[in-house]
C-alpha cells in the first residue's frame, strides 16, 4: 500500500471515529500532496510524498517557534499535535549516534580516495550522508546532519 493510499484510508477512518483534529490534519496533508501533483503535472513518487510531509513538518516547527515567541501557547500546542500526526507517516527518525557513524564513515571513504574533505566540501559530505540515510530507510533532519558534519570536519 502506498503512502497516499494509507493516508486516504486513515482519513476515512478518522471520519468514522469523528476524530476532528486528525481528520483536519489528514485533509491538509492530502491537499498539500495534491497541490504538489498539480505543480508537477504528474503523480508524485513515494520520495516526493515524503519530501512534502517533511516540508509540512518543518512549517509546523517554524509556526511553533513563532507562536511561542508571540506568547500563544495554545496555538503552539495545536501545531505540535499536528506534527505528531504527520510524523506517523514518516520513516523512523535516525538517532544521533547512527547519523554520526554514517558521517564518520562517509568522511573516511572520501579521505581514502585522496585527501580529507574540508569545510568547503561540506555540501558533498552532507549529500552522501543523506543518500546513505535514505538507503537505510531512515530519515534525519538536514540541520542535524549539517551540525554533525561541521563538527566532524572541524576535527584535525
Amino acid at each position: 500500500m502506498t503512502l497516499q493510499e494509507r493516508i486516504q484510508q486513515d482519513t476515512v477512518a478518522a471520519m468514522k471515529e469523528r476524530a476532528q483534529l486528525k481528520l483536519d490534519v489528514l485533509r491538509m496533508v492530502k491537499a498539500a500532496i495534491k497541490n504538489k501533483e498539480i505543480e508537477k503535472r504528474a503523480p508524485l513518487t513515494e520520495p516526493e510524498v515524503l519530501q512534502t510531509l517533511t516540508t509540512l513538518i518543518k512549517q509546523r516547527r517554524d509556526s511553533i517557534e513563532a507562536f511561542t515567541k508571540g506568547n500563544r501557547p495554545e496555538l503552539a500546542e495545536k501545531e505540535a499535535t499536528e506534527i505528531k500526526v504527520i510524523e506517523g507517516y514518516m520513516p523512523q527518525q535516525a538517532d544521533e549516534s547512527k547519523v554520526r557513524s554514517l558521517v564518520e564513515a562517509t568522511i573516511a571513504e572520501m579521505s581514502s580516495a585522496g585527501k580529507r574533505p574540508t569545510t568547503k566540501e561540506m555540501g558533498l559530505v552532507i549529500k552522501d550522508v543523506q543518500a546513505k540515510i535514505a538507503a537505510t530507510g531512515l530519515r534525519a533532519e538536514g540541520r542535524q546532519i549539517s551540525e554533525i558534519v561541521k563538527a566532524e570536519l572541524a576535527k584535525p
